[in-house]
C-alpha cells in the first residue's frame, strides 16, 4: 500500500455488501471455472501442474475481453516494487515444553531439541516455513480448520526414548502410531508386559524414526504373524543395518611420463 501511495481501509464486520465487488468477481470466476468443467465432460486432472494450467489458460481467456481497459489503465501505473512481496503472514513463537507450536489454532509437532526456543512461522496458503534466525529449519503441510493437530513422531521419538514415561499420558498419543500395525504392535506387548509396554513401543518409534518405518512395519508384521511379542530387541533382530562391505584395495598407479617426452619431441631435443 505504501508503494502505491494508497490508504487501506477496513470494512464494519457483518456489512457484506462492502466488499461487493471482490466478492461478485471471485463468485463469477467460480462460475466460470464450473462451466469450463463441464464443457470439458471431466472434473479428474493427471496432476496439479495439469489443472494449474487449465485454471491460468481460463484467466487469459477471461482477460481478453479487458484488454482495451488494461491498455488505458497501464501508463497510469507505477513501477512494481523491485523484489517480489512477501506474501505470508508472519508469527513468533516459542516452542512448547511438549514440543510443539500453535499456529492459527491448530497444533503441530516439531523437532525436540527447539523445545523453549524463539521460531519465526511464515504461514502461507498451503505450508508453514519454521526459521530460527534466519535459517530454514523445517516445512510443514498447513492445517485448515481449527482445533486440530499434525504430530509427527519423528519429532518426538528421540525425547520420548529418554523419558518413556511422558508417552502414557502423552495428550496426542494416539497420533503416534503411524500405522496400524504400530497399533498392534503396542497392545500386543501391552498385554504381555504391561510395565515395558511404554518403553519397548518407544523405543520401536524411535527405530522407525532413525532407519525406516516400511522396515519396522515389515518386521512387526513378520513377528505378529509368527506369535511372537515385538519388542524392541526383537525388532531390532529382524530390521538388520546393511552390511558393511570393505573398500576395495588400491595399488598406487606406476605412472610413465616418456610418453609426454614422445608428444613433444622440440622439448626433448631443447634439453
Amino acid at each position: 500500500m505504501n508503494h502505491y501511495a494508497m490508504q487501506p481501509s477496513t470494512n464494519n464486520a457483518g456489512v457484506a455488501h462492502e466488499n461487493g465487488d471482490v466478492e461478485q468477481a471471485h463468485h463469477r470466476f467460480k462460475q466460470a471455472v464450473d462451466q469450463a468443467l463441464r464443457v470439458r465432460g471431466s472434473r479428474d486432472f493427471a496432476d496439479r501442474a495439469s489443472y494449474t494450467r487449465f485454471l491460468q489458460e481460463l484467466v487469459r481467456q477471461r482477460n481478453l475481453t479487458r484488454q482495451v481497459a488494461w491498455d488505458a489503465e497501464r501508463p497510469h501505473l507505477r513501477p512494481l516494487p523491485p523484489h517480489p512481496l512477501n506474501l505470508c503472514r508472519e508469527l513468533r513463537l516459542r516452542v512448547s515444553p511438549f514440543s510443539t507450536i500453535t499456529v492459527l489454532r491448530n497444533t503441530y509437532s516439531v523437532p525436540s531439541r527447539l523445545i523453549g526456543t524463539a521460531v519465526l512461522v511464515r504461514v502461507r496458503a498451503e505450508t508453514l516455513e519454521l526459521y530460527v534466525g534466519t535459517s530454514l529449519l523445517l516445512t510443514l503441510a498447513r492445517l485448515h480448520g481449527r482445533q486440530q493437530q499434525r504430530i509427527d513422531y519423528r519429532h518426538l521419538s528421540g525425547s520420548l526414548v529418554r523419558k518413556p514415561g511422558a508417552f502414557a499420558n502423552y495428550r496426542y498419543r494416539d497420533e503416534l502410531f503411524p500405522t496400524l500395525t504400530f497399533r498392534r504392535a503396542y497392545d500386543t506387548v501391552q498385554a504381555q508386559q504391561p510395565s515395558r509396554a511404554d518403553r519397548e513401543y518407544v523405543r520401536i518409534l524411535h527405530l522407525a524414526a532413525t532407519t525406516s518405518e516400511t522396515d519396522v512395519e515389515a518386521a512387526i508384521s513378520l513377528l505378529l504373524d509368527a506369535g511372537q511379542v515385538p519388542t524392541f530387541e526383537a525388532t531390532r533382530a529382524v530390521v538388520r543395518p546393511p552390511t558393511l562391505v570393505d573398500p576395495p584395495l588400491v595399488s598406487a598407479p606406476s605412472l610413465d611420463l616418456a610418453a609426454y617426452d614422445r608428444l613433444l619431441p622440440s622439448w626433448c631435443a631443447h634439453d
